[in-house]
């Protein structure tokens, strides 16, 4: 239980390193929840810092919930027998997730858990075979409303609406099924005011081009 509690601890810590915050003052000395839509995410960090930061925290912030799945995950499993590999590694990466949304070193208010979700998920896809087709379908979701809308968090709720779409009509268990749902609800109650904006077709699409 002890490696169960050290574990959760650890994950959420990980999870909780600002990386757009880092990046914004690092690379351009500004407090990133003070520029563009003010959350502390990849997304707003291409449209303040540009693509080659915004790229990096995008692929830091996936690194952190691969990370608290596959290699922290392993090291509690190792060390603990009262769950199975499966359940701890789920754990890690809702503590991971948390830890991104709510992290500790800004007060609790942090990003929208998207690219950690992601990482999270692309952790399991390696650990449970099963789960690659899930990730791979989840991941076409993303793109192909993000090809056609340009809309990021329309992307991001409709993938997080697909996840455990994709879990029953696959016939997955019921673990992973919960999971699912879960991260659903987390990705759309943190993109609240996205939708709102959605609907009243404010919104903003993504432009590549290199802030001045």
């Amino acid at each position: 239980m002890l490696w169960i509690i050290i574990g959760i601890i650890s994950s959420y810590l990980i999870g909780s390193v600002p990386t757009a915050y880092i990046f914004g003052r690092v690379y351009k000395g500004i407090d990133i929840r003070k520029a563009g839509s003010g959350n502390v995410g990849a997304t707003n960090a291409l449209r303040v810092l540009g693509k080659g930061p915004g790229i990096m925290v995008l692929a830091l912030d996936m690194f952190k919930g691969f990370a608290a799945v596959v290699f922290l995950g392993s090291i509690v499993a190792e060390r603990s027998v009262i769950l199975s590999d499966e359940s701890l590694r789920i754990i890690m990466g809702l503590a991971c997730i948390i830890g991104h949304n709510w992290t500790i070193f800004l007060r609790f208010k942090g990003g929208k858990g998207v690219a950690t979700t992601l990482g999270v998920l692309l952790g399991l896809s390696i650990k449970i075979p099963v789960f690659k087709l899930i990730f791979g379908l989840v991941i076409l979701t993303w793109v192909l409303t993000f090809v056609i809308a340009r809309i990021v968090s329309l992307a991001s709720v409709l993938a997080g609406i697909s996840l455990p779409i994709y879990m029953l009509i696959l016939k997955q268990s019921a673990t992973l099924i919960s999971l699912g749902v879960l991260l659903c609800l987390l990705i759309v109650l943190r993109h609240k005011t996205n939708l709102k904006r959605i609907l009243q077709g404010k919104e903003p699409r993504l432009s590549f081009k290199r802030p001045a």
